[in-house]
């Protein structure tokens, strides 16, 4: 079964992703980061990191004297996670939506492109067997 964690709100997910990106750190240097960016104060930094642990998503550490907070899983499987819990809850389990959204807002650079044709010859090769 999948381990099956709380939903996230969007600020939620940029703390997540400052932490992935620069992990560990203490709930100083993420709030220094957070005020300069989008005004947050130190509290509701230390607030959101502390339901971020308790959700099951962050992990801390004391080094000289002062907690240091790393993710708990990779930035790459959060945010698969994240995709996976927006199709299914709001598309349906559907992906066609997000692909016609994709080919309308024509922002996919090429090397997107090339990857995401990539993914697909690996999803016929996996459906036929192994076989290319």
């Amino acid at each position: 079964m999948a381990d099956r964690k709380p939903a996230l709100g969007s600020t939620e997910i940029e703390v997540l992703r400052y932490l992935g990106d620069h992990g560990p750190l203490s709930v100083a240097d993420v709030a220094a980061h957070f005020a300069r960016t989008s005004g947050q104060a130190r509290t509701t930094i230390l607030t959101m990191m502390e339901r971020l642990r308790k959700k099951g998503y962050l992990s801390r550490k004391q080094v000289d004297g002062s907690y240091q907070y790393s993710t708990k899983v990779e930035k790459k499987a959060l945010l698969r996670g994240l995709v996976k819990s927006f199709v299914d809850k709001t598309l349906a389990g559907s992906v066609s939506p997000f692909v016609a959204y994709l080919s309308e807002d024509g922002a996919v650079s090429q090397d997107d492109l090339d990857q995401l044709k990539q993914l697909v010859r690996d999803l016929e090769q996996e459906r036929n067997g192994g076989k290319k």
